[in-house]
């Protein structure tokens, strides 16, 4: 999920490969009944371009009634982006925004310097079985939208560029590659892709970017004479021509990167930030608790409950 429980990020092992920069395998994590798998950050590798926090969530099964329930809680300096498979999430945020995410399309929440969200499965998908499956990041702002007012904006799964041809389908999430653009704004240059590969199918990692990384999702790639499984992330030595082949059961792949940040950027609990004191200054907030007149809001239609910070009395 696009929150963390602890300050400090469990992350998942790496190492390295001679056509590969680093190897990322991520260690599951139970919330509940509910699996997730956590690429970034990674010991060995905190960010793929601009993308600090990579989340595999599902896939899951609920029963009748059953659902996800993350309480509102806090971000700053940075964007979350839900990306779907399957099943369905109700986005509610202290903008007074209330949007249905499903699969194919994009929510793209710009935190700046603070809001509020929650994320819940909708009692129209409780009222039978349902199924979760997806993929969260966030991805850091330059400094100079760090400090800015948060954003949110949707775009459905018709807006995005959608390639196909010779075995695949890519659809663009953000940023720019393979001659397309997407139509989300964002604040520096990058690129996020859904490709979905048939058995044998290649594709080529776009160039022109700094930085590039993949994760495989479903099936198997193969990349110069080497195998990788679902749940691997591989990141790139910069400018090497990289070529992707399927395995016998084909793929699904999540690719992104982009260019790199001008500077650090420090990570506790929700919150990203070019310095130490930023964080300390957003964790003191939250804890403050003011939501009438502080920093932090509630969402509208979701405010009777929040997610403490660790170690905080709970709500």
């Amino acid at each position: 999920m696009s929150w963390m429980p602890d300050i400090e990020p469990k992350c998942p092992s790496a190492g390295n490969l001679h056509d590969i920069e680093t190897l990322i395998v991520p260690r599951a994590h139970d919330l509940g009944g509910f699996e997730v798998r956590r690429a970034l950050p990674a010991p060995k590798r905190q960010m793929v371009g601009p993308f600090i926090f990579f989340d595999q969530m599902g896939p899951a099964e609920f029963l009748r009634e059953d659902g996800i329930d993350v309480r509102p809680h806090p971000h700053i300096g940075l964007a979350t982006v839900t990306y779907l498979y399957q099943g369905e999430f109700q986005h509610r945020d202290s903008l007074g925004t209330n949007q249905m995410i499903h699969p194919g399309a994009v929510n793209w929440m710009v935190a700046g310097n603070g809001v509020t969200h929650s994320e819940r499965t909708s009692p129209a998908t409780r009222q039978n079985k349902h199924s979760l499956f997806g993929i969260q990041t966030w991805v850091a702002l330059p400094e100079a939208y760090e400090d800015k007012p948060a954003s949110f904006a949707h775009h459905g799964q018709e807006t995005l560029p959608l390639l196909k041809g010779e075995g695949k389908e890519v659809r663009l999430i953000l940023g720019t590659a393979w001659g397309e653009q997407a139509p989300v704004q964002t604040f520096s240059e990058m690129f996020y892709a859904d490709a979905v590969l048939q058995s044998g199918a290649k594709l080529p990692l776009p160039d022109g970017h700094e930085d590039r990384g993949l994760y495989v999702t479903s099936g198997s790639v193969s990349i110069a004479g080497d195998t990788f499984d679902a749940g691997q992330m591989m990141v790139f030595r910069p400018g090497d021509p990289i070529t992707v082949t399927a395995g016998e059961s084909g793929a699904r792949l999540m690719l992104l990167g982009g260019e790199t940040l001008n500077g650090p950027r420090y990570i506790s609990w929700n919150f990203v930030a070019s310095s130490r004191e930023k964080l300390a200054a957003a964790k003191q907030a939250w804890m403050e608790g003011d939501f009438e007149h502080g920093r932090f809001k509630l969402p509208p239609g979701d405010d009777e409950e929040f997610i403490p910070f660790p170690g905080q009395q709970r709500n």
